[in-house]
């Protein structure tokens, strides 16, 4: 229960800074202003590594399904702790955009547009307007790169000490890169909190920021078993 509530903490700490860095100082659905592009991306990096070193020691700082997936996918969770991480990431994500959302709406005119509180998207009218293609290669490709550097950080021969740091760091360098193509979610929660309240193309598309990370998350968990476990 308290890697749970670890897991929710910190999911919903991640989707309140990352997408109200982007949704409120940073980057709307025309493109970047406020703290723009690097600003968006050190947000979410700043918030893995603050996360990572509050709750790492409770549960591993997952906060993002296609993680546990992978790690139970590489056999260093039990599926039981999975399930529950799980759904508090889920709960955690959502809970975080229903507060951002609180937050915007009391901004003076504020209006839930499309792809609204930091939603991930694709195609025409969201930022580059890249197909479905580009985004699908980006998110499989990002969480898998991600869950390499997560995996051997982690591993035994890793500095554990700089681990967080060394993860929050990559997620900047993935934001970096991904924010024009799909906002960046490599995170399945992390998308489906904004979704659920923006509603309309951003919960259309959902589905991408789902099956995408789970699927570079697996392959990331077939190498690191295949070549890279000591």
């Amino acid at each position: 229960m308290k890697k749970s509530l670890a897991e929710l903490i910190g999911t919903f700490s991640l989707v309140l800074f990352g997408c109200g860095a982007a949704s409120i100082s940073g980057i709307s659905s025309t493109g970047p202003a406020g703290i723009g592009l690097l600003g968006i991306s050190f947000a979410f990096g700043l918030a893995v590594v603050v996360m990572a070193y509050t709750i790492g020691p409770i549960s591993g700082c997952h906060i993002n399904p296609a993680i546990t997936i992978s790690m139970l996918v590489a056999g260093k969770i039990k599926a039981g702790d999975a399930v529950g991480y799980i759904i508090a990431q889920f709960v955690g994500a959502t809970l975080g955009a229903g507060v951002l959302y609180l937050i915007q709406g009391g901004a003076p005119g504020f209006t839930m547009g499309e792809w609204a509180l930091g939603s991930n998207g694709w195609g025409a009218g969201y930022l580059g307007a890249y197909n479905t293609t580009a985004a699908f290669i980006t998110e499989a490709v990002m969480t898998f790169l991600f869950l390499t550097v997560i995996f051997n950080t982690t591993s035994r021969i890793g500095n554990s000490t700089m681990a967080g740091l060394a993860i929050g760091l990559t997620l900047v360098l993935i934001h970096l890169v991904a924010i024009p193509v799909t906002g960046t979610s490599v995170n399945p929660a992390r998308s489906f909190g904004p979704a659920i309240f923006a509603g309309g193309l951003a919960l259309k598309q959902l589905w991408l920021f789902i099956v995408a990370p789970i699927v570079g998350g697996i392959v990331a968990a077939l190498v690191y078993k295949g070549i890279f476990e000591d």
